[in-house]
């Protein structure tokens, strides 16, 4: 059990505490409730380019590693699609040093022509490096845009397109700031040899003058069913044909998400797991198979992957999948074989909880999801799925006409062939 207390100041900051007496040290964690889902469809990318923007120093203090590196701390952040996350680690008695940096660039951070753009840079850079250059590096892109016709999940976190960085103004980057970066939409974490008094009167001292800002109500388009299959065959100088499919699945807070989530474990955990065994062990088909999803707040899409043995028909090794599938579909799982991916869960969450920055971090997604608690009571939500849950979701997930797949072939010059639905037309347009 992580114990934690919670409270929340005037302005709407809510601040949660996990004291570790077992630990010297201390992490502190912003959770902002920004993602790329929250973005313009012409202005992409932002929410991305913000996680390096809050590293451009704040109007009083001009660089945010120094001090901290100076009190013995490191720090990192991410960005989703659904959320923006900055956390620091340091020795505990240093611990004001973090409240001090963090509650300064939220009040004040420095907005300079000079800033956009070495962080502009950076972005693109990134953008050219990871997904235009490298192989396979569009095959997000492709994928999102292919299973998504409406929801904001159709573009990376990186960006629909370089262009939308590359013409970022500072007017821009101000008002989506003014926006989302605001103590009404932030949640605090503060885990470790702390004092739950002592962080309460730091997080008023620290952040309970910051104004609130405007609390906003998300209207986000919701995806429409798919109804029919979808299909795109990108060609492209990469070394082996691969294979992606996704298939829409439920939302994080749904309570068939566990389910989904086992299933993604039965399919392709570990060299035992019935995709590895059949596809790549027996048959041969594969170099490699994975199944995943990511654990998107919104619907998202359970997705299986694979790099093919090198001469393989790409059909052939999508029927023997298909095979795999059916087969889940038609006589489930054995009670021992969803005990084992029930352990494997369980083993997981308990690894990631030795932390200390997983726990603080885990507490703010879990807070921002609408119940911290659910890092004390989740595990029991995975026990309580069942052989006959497991059969019934994959008949109706797996099924055709909820399908997108991406063909990505290897080949010199490199094309693309669409092959979709006519409720699919307006893709291309996006």
């Amino acid at each position: 059990m992580i114990q934690f207390e919670k409270f929340t100041l005037e302005n709407g900051l809510r601040v949660l505490v996990h004291e570790d007496k077992s630990t010297p040290m201390a992490v502190l964690n912003v959770l902002y409730d920004v993602g790329a889902k929250d973005e313009h469809p012409e202005k992409t990318g932002f929410a991305h380019l913000f996680e390096h923007l809050m590293f451009g120093g704040s109007i009083n203090i001009p660089s945010y590693d120094e001090p901290l590196q100076v009190a013995g701390g490191e720090n990192n952040a991410f960005t989703t699609n659904d959320l923006t996350n900055y956390y620091c680690q340091l020795p505990a008695e240093n611990i004001e040093t973090a409240f001090w940096l963090e509650s300064d660039r939220m009040l004040s951070l420095a907005f300079s022509p000079k800033s956009l753009e070495v962080q502009r840079k950076v972005v693109c850079e990134e953008f050219k490096e990871h997904y235009i250059n490298k192989p396979y590096g569009d095959v997000w892109h492709q994928m999102r845009t292919l299973a998504y016709t409406t929801h904001p999940y159709r573009w990376m976190t990186i960006g629909a397109s370089l262009k939308h960085v590359e013409d970022a103004t500072l007017d821009d980057v101000k008002s989506f700031f003014q926006k989302h970066y605001t103590p009404c939409n932030a949640i605090l974490v503060v885990a470790g040899n702390v004092e739950t008094a002592n962080m309460k009167l730091l997080a008023e001292k620290w952040f309970g003058t910051i104004p609130s800002g405007t609390k906003y109500n998300r209207l986000l388009p919701e995806e429409p069913a798919q109804t029919a299959p979808r299909f795109k065959e990108v060609k492209a100088s990469v070394p082996l044909d691969a294979l992606y499919k996704c298939w829409h699945m439920y939302a994080r807070m749904d309570g068939r998400y566990y389910a989904c989530d086992l299933i993604s474990d039965i399919l392709s955990g570990g060299g035992s797991s019935r995709l590895f065994q059949s596809l790549v062990k027996e048959k041969q088909l594969f170099s490699n198979i994975d199944c995943y999803h990511f654990g998107s707040t919104e619907p998202g899409l359970m997705t299986i992957e694979g790099k093919l043995v090198k001469g393989v028909d790409i059909k052939v090794a999508e029927a023997a999948l298909m095979e795999e599938l059916k087969k889940l579909q038609t006589e489930g799982i054995t009670e021992n074989e969803l005990q084992k991916v029930k352990n494997k869960a369980e083993a997981a969450m308990a690894f990631e909880d030795m932390s200390l920055m997983n726990r603080a971090s885990s507490i703010a997604m879990y807070e921002n999801l609408g119940d911290a608690d659910l890092i004390n009571t989740e595990l029991s939500k995975y026990q309580q799925v069942t052989a006959d849950e497991i059969k019934e979701l994959s008949n109706i997930i797996f099924n055709d006409n909820n399908c997108s797949t991406l063909y990505y072939l290897s080949n010199d010059q490199e094309t693309v062939v669409d092959e979709e639905n006519e409720e699919d037309d307006d893709d291309e347009e996006m």
